[in-house]
């Protein structure tokens, strides 16, 4: 699968929640249970299975303001936004490495590819960002 990048610059093609990821309700199950024990976020295996941000459909996250803000400025994402780093990226940014500092026991590197990798945003957003400053400078 090729590299699918949400509205804040997560990778929804390693997503564990991501619809094409999803094989059955299992998969549901773990990832919700995996979510919980690392992050504590608790969303039912029901309610577990994202289309992506660029998809109308379920998404999990009904309250994310990254994804509306980036469809009402009508970007690809945000790092094509004049206001980047916004208070609202910085919600979906900043949480993974709030998360990280935090943490007091080791990620096993299963989980750390599973729940860690898809989120690691925010040098993606910047380096989206860096590559649209200088293709416009280039115009």
């Amino acid at each position: 699968m090729k590299e699918i990048l949400s509205k804040c610059g997560f990778r929804c093609d390693l997503c564990p929640a991501y619809s094409e990821n999803i094989t059955c309700d299992e998969d549901k199950k773990a990832v919700s249970e995996g979510w919980k024990r690392l992050f504590g976020f608790e969303i039912p295996p029901e309610e577990i299975e994202c289309v992506g941000c660029h998809n109308k459909g379920n998404h999990p996250d009904n309250g994310c303001p990254v994804r509306p803000c980036a469809v009402e400025r009508n970007i690809e994402n945000c790092g094509f936004c004049d206001n980047f780093e916004c208070d609202a990226l910085k919600t979906r940014t900043g949480f993974l490495d709030d998360y990280l500092k935090k943490r007091s026991v080791d990620i096993s590197t299963a989980d750390y590819e599973r729940y860690i990798v898809p989120y690691e945003s925010r040098e993606r957003m910047k380096s989206i960002k860096s590559k649209n400053e200088l293709d416009n400078n280039l115009k």
